[in-house]
């Protein structure tokens, strides 16, 4: 029900013809620039926080800017930054991002893409990604070990300047050997921009990176790559012809800003890389070995567009298999029910759930129960006031059924936070005086932060999590909270001490962090061990209930093993059940719970 924020969208476009050519067939020199406006606002749901551009001109004389950028901030920044960019028609590559932050924080400076600038055309590098490292700590400490010294810690600046500098060492190794060959001046200049080996770039900076990640770049010598994280989280599509090579977030998007089908868009694997030389020469090639299949569920859920043919089949299935267990909590009585569905994106979940009852030879009653109004503005400093006004934006179909003789079933796509259920939306359904109210979420409980770039990092904003700790201290079973602290605490001074000796030895394999990042476990998956989904559905609903409505409610979720017969290509689930599969977010859990503890129970803590 909560509006869950996303990392980023990617767009990018190398031509691979004539400026002149796309002039004479499409009657238009902005022809790249057009077709990068529709990607981005085709990924618009991807990022609304801001939004950038760059691109580089092959053409451009010596003594005038090759490499252009923009950017800006806020929900218009598409529509602001190409009313900015004249003069850009000569460019041949295009580079386009959609942020939305998971960090907290904001401002331009945050806002991709990132430009490393130097006077060597092949030295400059613009980076772009939808990603969150997990371990940008550890790589933080083996630059500073280098020698670099770092202006800001974060992971979008960190893997600028490590691969900024791994470019330079290939730049590098090109003019030695264009020296040896015996060339001078801007012959060598000539040489190194035509044998930049990007592959060995991104081969030499990613080994070490922890999370999930797709990453874009330009080079100022006119190379393009894009590179997938090698457990597969994050998503990349591309496509090319004899005209044009592209790069989206999402499959739909090249379909429709190109007019292709389904079977002409490529999926880059786990590890691999999409390059395209300054010569418009393209390839894939494998950059890290596959290191599991974790392509994210919530991306088939809720965040890619439903328009994809694949997801908006998977998102219909997740709908359909939930019949039953409806069908259980309306005591089978189909006659006296209402089905519909907040919020929109829950829509195709929707209209699966009916056909499941069709199939059943069920003719449901459906309705469009509730609207969302408006974005709510927090003028209001005063606590009641403000949850006043969040109560009420959404509207309801007032008669749309029966007064205490119609249950009323809501689907959803996910119910994470629980903050607008009990604050807004219980509180309007109950107006309509329903008989009971079912909320149906067509994903699993969601009981564990995601790291790889979902905005829900924090361990007690998850109602889930809540209820579990709750069951925990009613029954008696603090000593299961105790001993998850102490666990996640040892793993926690066990990493720290391991950083510590390896950064102090200045080794460059890190063996012993290798090893000991891969003996990590989750602890925090002990805190819902002793219970059932059922038990903790029921507490989530008690804690949920808004004081003073009248309908019982209950929670309905998705079972694991339906979501992954919905979606059978997208094992990544740790969202779900704890299982995730890189060792920075299994670290990254067991610190969440430490840092929970220590937030919120301090008492727990021994001196």
């Amino acid at each position: 029900m909560e509006e869950l924020k996303h990392e980023c969208g990617v767009a990018m476009i190398r031509l691979l013809k004539p400026q002149n050519y796309y002039q004479e067939k499409y009657g238009t020199a902005h022809y790249g620039l057009n077709k990068l406006y529709l990607m981005m606002e085709k990924q618009h749901n991807r990022g609304q926080e801001g939004a950038g551009i760059a691109c580089v001109d092959l053409d451009a004389p010596v003594g005038e800017e090759y490499m252009f950028r923009e950017k800006a901030d806020g929900k218009d920044a598409i529509t602001e930054i190409f009313n900015r960019v004249q003069g850009w028609e000569g460019a041949s590559l295009y580079m386009g991002h959609l942020r939305y932050s998971t960090t907290g924080k904001s401002g331009l400076q945050y806002v991709h893409p990132f430009l490393r600038r130097n006077n060597w055309r092949a030295k400059n590098l613009c980076l772009c990604g939808n990603f969150n490292m997990t371990n940008i700590d550890e790589i933080f400490a083996k630059i500073v070990r280098q020698g670099q010294s770092p202006r800001m810690f974060g992971d979008s600046y960190i893997t600028l300047e490590w691969m900024g500098h791994r470019l330079d060492r290939e730049v590098e190794r090109n003019f030695d050997e264009a020296k040896r060959l015996g060339l001078q001046e801007l012959d060598i200049t000539r040489y190194i921009d035509d044998h930049v080996d990007v592959a060995r770039v991104l081969r030499t900076s990613l080994p070490d990176y922890d999370g999930g990640y797709v990453l874009c770049g330009l080079t100022g010598s006119g190379e393009m790559f894009t590179v997938r994280d090698p457990w597969g989280i994050r998503p990349a599509f591309f496509y090319q012809d004899d005209e044009v090579v592209a790069v989206a977030s999402e499959r739909p998007v090249l379909q429709t800003t190109f007019d292709l089908t389904t079977d002409q868009i490529q999926e880059l694997l786990p590890g691999e890389a999409l390059i395209v030389n300054r010569q418009g020469q393209t390839k894939t090639e494998t950059i890290l070995p596959q290191r599991g299949d974790s392509r994210c569920s919530f991306e088939r859920i809720y965040f890619s567009r439903g328009s994809d043919s694949d997801i908006y089949r998977e998102r219909k299935r997740l709908g359909e298999q939930l019949t039953k267990p409806i069908l259980h909590a309306i005591d089978l009585d189909t006659e006296h029910t209402v089905f519909s569905f907040i919020p929109n994106t829950a829509e195709v979940a929707f209209y699966g759930m009916v056909e499941g009852f069709r199939r059943l030879g069920l003719d449901v009653r459906t309705e469009k129960v509730a609207w969302k109004d408006i974005k709510l503005r927090t003028f209001i400093t005063e606590a009641g006031a403000r949850n006043d006004l969040a109560a009420h934006v959404y509207d309801i179909t007032y008669g749309c059924l029966q007064p205490y003789v119609d249950n009323l079933v809501i689907i959803d796509d996910s119910i994470v936070r629980g903050t607008t259920l009990k604050e807004s939306i219980f509180k309007i359904l109950d107006r309509l005086h329903p008989k009971k109210i079912v909320m149906v979420s067509s994903s699993p409980q969601v009981r564990y932060p995601d790291f790889y770039g979902i905005d829900m990092a924090r361990l007690e904003e998850l109602c889930a999590f809540r209820a579990a700790i709750a069951l925990l201290e009613e029954r008696g079973m603090q000593q299961v909270i105790e001993d998850t602290y102490e666990a996640c605490l040892n793993a926690q001074c066990t990493m720290y001490n391991v950083q510590l000796k390896t950064a102090s030895e200045s080794r460059e394999d890190n063996n012993e962090l290798s090893k000991a990042n891969y003996e990590l476990e989750n602890f925090v998956r002990l805190i819902y061990a002793p219970f059932t989904a059922e038990e903790i559905n029921a507490k989530m609903v008690e804690m949920l209930r808004p004081q003073g409505i009248e309908a019982p409610i209950e929670l309905v979720f998705q079972s694991i093993e339906g979501l992954h017969t919905a979606c059978p290509n997208h094992h990544g689930d740790w969202y779900f059940t704890g299982h995730y599969p890189t060792p920075g977010g299994i670290r990254r859990v067991n610190e969440a719970f430490v840092d929970y503890i220590r937030n919120n129970k301090p008492e727990l803590i021994k001196s």
